[in-house]
């Protein structure tokens, strides 16, 4: 699946690192959802057509401005709202998103591929502080749980995180301060639904156990 104005999907690479906390403007149903989304980054270094993962989905810049705060829109099939936290917690006004924008050749890979094709939706069970780092702990869908691994990479909402443990479809993760400050994730609460990437290694290991 390609990575379009109307949906999600692979045509272009990410590395699960954070560079923005976008805020939602303006949502309005024009057939899609079509969201304005103010951002840091610099609006004349972005083009039309361009990707950018919003919380982790892949999505097709289709306008761009600037105001107090500069912005640019997308637009987001029904079936992409569906399938991701779009559609569980709803975009409105003041939400805050994770923002990457797309790989470029030459570009550092600092966390893990990730591809902005949202596999699922979890849910957040538990949050809790541990020294100066907060666990999480989240239930996985259960046709994913199975490709979620210790110490493996994961991309949540976006952004790249190491498992800790595994229990059945459960799942915990760790959040240092940092990763707290730059990112969403210093607002998590319990019942949250978050968007969850497997991490595509991760697949074809299960894959090939499968013929193993």
């Amino acid at each position: 699946m390609i990575c379009t104005a109307l949906g999600q999907g692979a045509s272009h690479m990410f590395t699960g690192i954070i560079t923005d906390i976008g805020e939602v403007l303006q949502v309005e149903q024009r057939g899609d959802l079509r969201a304005r989304i103010g951002t840091a980054y610099d609006i004349a270094g972005i083009d039309i057509g361009a990707s950018i993962a919003c919380d982790g989905v892949c999505l097709t810049v289709v306008a761009l401005g600037s105001g107090p705060r500069g912005w640019f829109e997308v637009e987001i099939s029904a079936e992409t709202v569906s399938k991701t936290n779009i559609g569980r917690n709803g975009w409105a006004p003041g939400r805050r998103v994770n923002l990457e924008r797309a790989l470029k050749l030459g570009d550092e890979l600092g966390g893990h591929i990730v591809s902005g094709h949202v596999d699922g939706v979890a849910e957040v069970l538990s949050v809790a502080t541990e020294g100066d780092s907060t666990r999480v702990t989240f239930r996985a869908p259960e046709d994913l749980a199975r490709f979620v691994a210790p110490k493996g990479s994961v991309a949540l909402n976006g952004a790249s995180l190491t498992v800790n443990e595994v229990g059945g479809r459960e799942f915990g993760v760790n959040l240092i301060g940092h990763t707290r400050q730059v990112t969403t994730w210093g607002g998590v609460a319990v019942g949250d639904a978050v968007n969850i990437e497997i991490d595509t290694l991760a697949r074809y290991v299960a894959r090939l156990q499968e013929f193993g």
